[in-house]
């Protein structure tokens, strides 16, 4: 017979504006509702605006993943959570900049409850906080939504890939799913407010996996530069 055992949620106790910026928040089921109704508005919102077109998405496993792509545009998070489907759904947390959403109680109240975002500060993220999203990663089966680039790029050209990436997945088991995202830095640039209608498309690759790489210098560029290659061969066709 199985043996269950009983853990307390990880935000337990924390107040209320504390437990919204932090990366062990759990939702409850205001949370889980609130985000059901975004995943569905958002749906309804790109397929009407930006005639959403998924390809490949017999690539994603069952959580835990991480789900990878480049990253030019608000659009991009929203693009891919858009893509998953069931558990992967309700497993994903995008990990977004804290300054950009996290920095007032309103925008960490909707980028908590509807995006189920967890806020990854730049500049300032500790070897601790990684090894907590490591940790959630593996224990609570989630889906992460990266951008490896570390932000959006201004004219559409991608970045080296930065090695935040290797220090959740080196080592382990967890898929890094690549993506390419077409179009959506024409449709909402960071130069503009909001984004205008154009068509999507999003390419879903083959999963890797850097269970037999270290988290050490070397293995840290080895898994950054094969993520970047494998979102460039997409983008490629």
């Amino acid at each position: 017979m199985k043996s269950w055992e009983i853990k307390p949620a990880r935000d337990l106790g924390l107040p209320l504006g504390q437990r919204l910026r932090s990366l062990a928040r759990e939702r409850g089921l205001v949370g889980l509702a609130l985000n059901g109704v975004w995943r569905h508005a958002l749906r309804l919102y790109l397929a009407a605006a930006h005639r959403l077109e998924v390809e490949g998405r017999e690539n994603l496993p069952p959580p835990p993943f991480v789900i990878i792509a480049n990253h030019a545009s608000h659009l991009d998070a929203l693009t891919l959570a858009a893509a998953l489907r069931g558990e992967a759904a309700r497993a994903a947390h995008a990990l977004a900049a804290g300054e950009v959403f996290f920095g007032k109680p309103a925008g960490a109240a909707f980028a908590a409850y509807a995006i189920n975002a967890l806020p990854v500060w730049r500049g300032r993220t500790q070897r601790s906080e990684l090894k907590l999203l490591r940790e959630r990663l593996l224990e609570d089966r989630l889906a992460y939504i990266l951008f490896p680039e570390g932000t959006r790029s201004r004219d559409g050209t991608m970045a080296p890939f930065q090695p935040g990436l290797a220090m959740l997945v080196a080592g382990t088991p967890v898929p890094v799913v690549p993506c390419w995202i077409e179009g959506a830095h024409a449709s909402w640039p960071p130069s503009r407010r909001w984004p205008r209608p154009g068509k999507l498309r999003l390419r879903i690759g083959t999963p890797l996996v850097f269970e037999d790489v270290a988290a050490d210098a070397e293995g840290r560029a080895r898994i950054a530069q094969a993520a970047r290659d494998a979102v460039v061969a997409l983008r490629e066709g």
